[in-house]
């Protein structure tokens, strides 16, 4: 029997042939068929190996899951782009609020903390000053305040402050003597101060015995108040405004009893859903836009997840034929390594994730030069390959920072910024400084920032910086040993190497040569004798 195109010279039988041809004529049918499946399998191999490119020449296929996993990529992370630098306006408005708040009712504040705390006092008549200036600028909110700030309820449905005391239960001292006699259960006392009380005369709440205070047993003063205000700046982004209840408590901390009364202030800023907003203009036929981009975005990716699982189970139905193919052929398994050639670890990601995918081919070159240059050449397509896995890793570092942590800590704000800190961080520059400074507001945030500092690190430094120099030195090692006898070919390789006849051989290896993708010449052109 001969293959190609050549005309089959087979015998001619029918049902009523002797039993002489009858065997004969089954065998000679069942070894065609043999023939038929091998050559349909290695043609399916050929084409499953195939880029993109390839394939599109070899069967006029448009690569749609390549394009649909480029146009999602772009989208998602347009979307979370606008979704970050809409974060960054949320943390600008945040930041800047607490700045104008610790002015506002922090006395003789300088616009720079100490340490951990704000501000400070050293006498009794400061304290008393200091207590009197909150709660005075508190009632004079409306006339003082340059922003959208207003009133807010407390959990009790009241407006006003709330000024609780910590103290000893009661005791004496007299320092002279060395003498103390004190109680150390604490006792809390708490008063409310609405807005109608802080109306009337200052001296009757002023002059109250809650205000007389003893500080031998004074632990610490907190004020708790609730505050409200309206983001405006997302409007210049076209985007509706956030509404904000801002969590203030001034505290007065005097457990040292060092003769320095350390005073803070915190503010927990939540985001709620402004209930009335009427707004005309440009900004409505924006967000129309914005969820129409956002569904397109949620349909892209199903398809592209669609597409993934179902390019993985049909390399799964191949890699099962493959096998049983083999098996009966040469009565042997095929390697781990060949089987797992049938995975494609890219749709594993987009499958999992559904973020970030690129389907890309592996780049072959041939091996013809100097040791240096070769290792250059077998070493850049992993090392390209292995950058932009990198890449994409420290890239979702950079947007989880700017997103999650860019609240709760200055260096993580800006886009840029992270970008810049995480390369400080592989440099191992600036470490202790990125740890301490994130605010221990939350333990789950405090806790989130340790696990995203210690894995990039360990990531980075550890791992990726050690790989990238492995490689370079395993593809110089491989080099020097292989390049006498040359590099050994899987079975997966050397049942793909087999051609149905030399013409075809011929016609099929061209087709796998170096080439820029989809760039290949005309037939006519294959022919040139490139003189150098």
């Amino acid at each position: 029997m001969t293959r190609g195109r050549e005309v089959l010279d087979l015998p001619v039988w029918s049902r009523t042939s002797g039993p002489s041809h009858g065997p004969h004529c089954r065998d000679a049918m069942a070894h065609l068929d043999s023939e038929v499946k091998e050559e349909r399998l290695r043609e399916d191999l050929k084409f499953y190996f195939m880029n993109p490119c390839e394939k599109f020449r070899a069967r006029q296929q448009i690569p749609w899951k390549l394009g649909l996993q480029i146009l999602k990529i772009v989208m998602v992370t347009s979307q979370l782009v606008r979704f970050g630098l809409s974060n960054q306006l949320v943390v600008a408005f945040k930041e800047e609020n607490i700045v104008a708040f610790k002015h506002l009712f922090l006395r003789g504040y300088s616009g720079t903390d100490e340490d951990d705390y704000s501000c400070s006092v050293f006498t009794q008549e400061d304290t008393y000053e200091s207590i009197f200036f909150a709660i005075n600028q508190y009632h004079r909110l409306g006339n003082l305040s340059l922003g959208t700030l207003g009133y807010g309820e407390k959990e009790d449905s009241r407006i006003g402050l709330k000024v609780c005391k910590q103290h000893y239960k009661k005791g004496t001292m007299f320092p002279s003597n060395e003498t103390l006699n004190i109680d150390s259960d604490v006792e809390i006392d708490c008063i409310h101060l609405g807005l109608q009380a802080l109306s009337n005369n200052p001296q009757d709440w002023k002059n109250s015995s809650f205000f007389k205070l003893e500080f031998y047993r004074l632990l610490q003063i907190e004020i708790s108040f609730q505050l409200k205000g309206i983001d405006l700046q997302t409007i210049y982004s076209r985007e509706l405004p956030d509404c904000y209840v801002f969590q203030n408590m001034i505290t007065f901390d005097n457990k040292a009893h060092s003769g320095k009364i350390k005073i803070y202030f915190n503010s927990d800023a939540n985001i709620e859903e402004c209930k009335d907003l009427n707004i005309s203009g440009s900004i409505q036929r924006n967000i129309q836009y914005v969820l129409v981009f956002d569904a397109f975005v949620i349909v892209i990716c199903l398809a592209s997840l669609i597409l993934c699982t179902r390019s993985i189970v049909l390399a799964l139905r191949l890699r099962k034929r493959f096998l049983n193919f083999f098996l009966e052929k040469y009565k042997r398994h095929v390697c781990n390594t060949d089987q797992w050639e049938f995975i494609n670890g890219w749709y594993l990601l987009v499958i999992i994730s559904d973020l970030m995918t690129i389907v890309g081919s592996i780049l072959k070159m041939e091996i013809k030069v100097k040791v240096l240059i070769l290792t250059m050449q077998a070493s850049l397509p992993k090392v390209l390959r292995f950058c932009a896995c990198a890449g994409m890793i420290y890239l979702g570092y950079t947007f989880c920072g700017w997103i999650v942590l860019g609240p709760y800590h200055n260096k993580f704000e800006k886009l840029n910024t992270v970008a810049e800190c995480l390369f400080s961080l592989v440099n191992g520059d600036d470490m202790y400084a990125t740890f301490a400074h994130i605010q221990q507001k939350s333990l789950l945030v405090w806790l989130f920032s340790r696990l995203y500092l210690y894995s990039f690190i360990s990531l980075f430094i550890y791992m990726i910086l050690s790989l990238f120099i492995a490689l370079i030195t395993d593809s110089y090692d491989t080099i020097k040993k292989y390049q006498k006898n040359g590099f050994p070919a899987t079975d997966l390789q050397e049942f793909l190497k087999e051609c149905s006849s030399k013409e075809k051989c011929q016609q099929e290896s061209s087709a796998f040569l170096p080439r820029i993708c989809c760039l290949r010449r005309n037939g006519s052109d294959d022919h040139l004798i490139l003189v150098n």
